[in-house]
C-alpha cells in the first residue's frame, strides 16, 4: 500500500506550489494523513497533518500561516498548498498514512505513519 506524492518543481522564493497525495488502493477517510519532508543530510520532519476529527490539523511551526493541508473526499486526494515559499522549504516531500484507521488526533511523528511512496522534489531557488 502506497501513497503517491506529486506536484513538486522549481519555484522562486515567495512563490507557491500545490502538492497532491493520492492512492487508488484505499479510502483516505478515517486515516490520519500527513505531509513530511526530507532535505539532504537531514531527518524526515513532519510538516502538516489532518485527521477525521473535524477541524483537526497540525503544522510545523516554520510553515504555520504559509502552508495549508486539506483533502478532497470525492477525489480521494490530500493536498498541501504551499505559499510564500522559502529556500529552507527545499526538500523531497512525502505523504504518509497513519498505521491504523481510527478517530485519533493527528501527529507529526514519522514513526506513526507508513504507506510511503516516492516523494516529490520541491526546490525553492532564484
Amino acid at each position: 500500500v502506497q501513497l503517491q506524492a506529486f506536484g513538486g518543481g522549481l519555484v522562486q522564493p515567495g512563490g507557491s506550489l500545490r502538492l497532491s497525495c493520492a492512492t487508488s488502493e484505499f479510502n483516505l477517510h478515517g486515516y490520519n494523513i500527513a505531509w513530511f519532508r526530507q532535505a539532504p543530510g537531514k531527518e524526515r520532519e513532519g510538516v502538516a497533518c489532518f485527521s477525521s476529527r473535524p477541524g483537526d490539523t497540525d503544522y510545523l511551526d516554520s510553515v504555520k500561516g504559509r502552508f495549508t493541508i486539506f483533502w478532497d473526499r470525492a477525489k480521494n486526494t490530500a493536498y498541501l498548498q504551499m505559499n510564500s515559499l522559502e529556500a529552507e522549504d527545499t526538500a523531497v516531500y512525502y505523504c504518509g498514512r497513519r498505521h491504523w484507521r481510527g478517530f485519533y488526533y493527528c501527529t507529526l511523528e514519522a514513526k506513526d505513519y507508513g504507506a510511503w511512496g516516492q516523494g516529490t522534489l520541491v526546490t525553492v531557488s532564484s
